[in-house]
């Protein structure tokens, strides 16, 4: 039977850090009451002229590198950004010049903050059908151009960065499952509904989100992804020795582990760090797990998220 298996992580951040007190002079807020209310104390920002493909390059090149993978190896790669350089071409394509990847096919998945885990589903797929052998699968975000920095609700929980990993085609489990959903009655609870027409930008390019809402759904639905996971493969919450979930609101992050009994012993958190990364938050905090030492062979890695549409999904791996 054809599996897929996780062989390199990698990720990348920016330079510039923005800390708490550099945003308290910037809008009215506080170190304080960005840190009790999302336990964020600092992000990351983009360079002028860094693009989502430059960081989504440095992330791939460190996967590469730990998987001991060519560029001549890969023959799928598979961007989820929702920040991407262009209109088009993809972010994906751009990458794939960038890394000299010949012949491939490459493409941008858009699911928001649910856009790793269902382009590591995607690429699983491909794998387990017999498609392809080594997938490279990118998480790159440049939330930082899309957010009005005078709008404290939203400009303090964001951040730019990449993260990535190399799928390999393997004899032996890997990625166990994926389970994904969406529903789009809720695409205006968190959106950023500007569009171009004409040359010129119509309505509004800015995150906007009703942060109450977001709350209540994101804790529910990660909740019940994680239950489906768990029964679909008979397992226990006790028998996940990590949780990597998308990093947005350390209060999500406790209500959901909370619900889902798995201590935050067992919780891998990194946006005090990194802030809300989008599709780059799941394969940064995965990728500092793996460097650090945490994640070890044979144990259950379960990684959720869910995103502006609304989107949101699960992938449950045997390391």
């Amino acid at each position: 039977m054809i599996y897929s298996r996780v062989i390199g992580t990698g990720s990348y951040l920016p330079e510039k850090i923005l800390t708490n007190q550099d945003l308290e002079q910037m809008v009215d807020t506080s170190d304080e009451w960005i840190r009790s209310r999302t336990g964020i104390a600092q992000r990351h920002i983009a360079a002028d002229n860094e693009m989502a493909s430059d960081m989504a390059l440095n992330a791939s090149r460190e996967a590469m590198k730990a998987a001991s993978v060519s560029a001549e190896e890969i023959d799928l790669i598979i961007v989820a950004t929702t920040t991407p350089d262009v209109i088009f071409p993809s972010t994906a394509c751009i990458l794939q010049d960038k890394l000299g990847v010949k012949d491939c096919p490459a493409f941008d998945v858009q699911a928001v903050c649910s856009g790793f885990v269902y382009a590591l589903a995607t690429a699983d797929m491909f794998i387990r059908a017999g498609k392809y052998r080594t997938a490279l699968v990118v998480g790159t975000e440049v939330y930082s151009r899309i957010l009005d920095w005078s709008d404290r609700s939203t400009c303090v929980l964001f951040g730019d960065g990449a993260g990535a990993v190399v799928l390999s085609r393997s004899d032996r489990p890997g990625i166990i499952s994926s389970h994904l959903h969406a529903d789009g009655s809720y695409k205006n609870i968190l959106t950023a509904p500007g569009n171009v027409c004409g040359g010129k930008v119509q309505g509004t390019p800015f995150v906007m989100m009703e942060g109450n809402t977001v709350f209540k759904f994101a804790v529910k639905v990660l909740e019940e992804v994680v239950h489906e996971a768990l029964a679909e493969n008979n397992l226990k919450a006790s028998d996940i020795d990590w949780l990597i979930p998308h990093q947005a609101n350390i209060r999500i992050i406790i209500s959901t582990a909370k619900k889902l009994g798995i201590p935050m012993e067992k919780v891998v958190a990194t946006l005090e760090k990194h802030g809300n990364t989008s599709a780059a938050s799941i394969p940064l905090a995965l990728d500092t797990a793996v460097r650090d030492g945490r994640i070890k062979s044979g144990q259950h890695v379960l990684m959720e998220g869910v995103g502006g549409g609304f989107t949101w999904g699960a992938v449950l791996v045997c390391w």
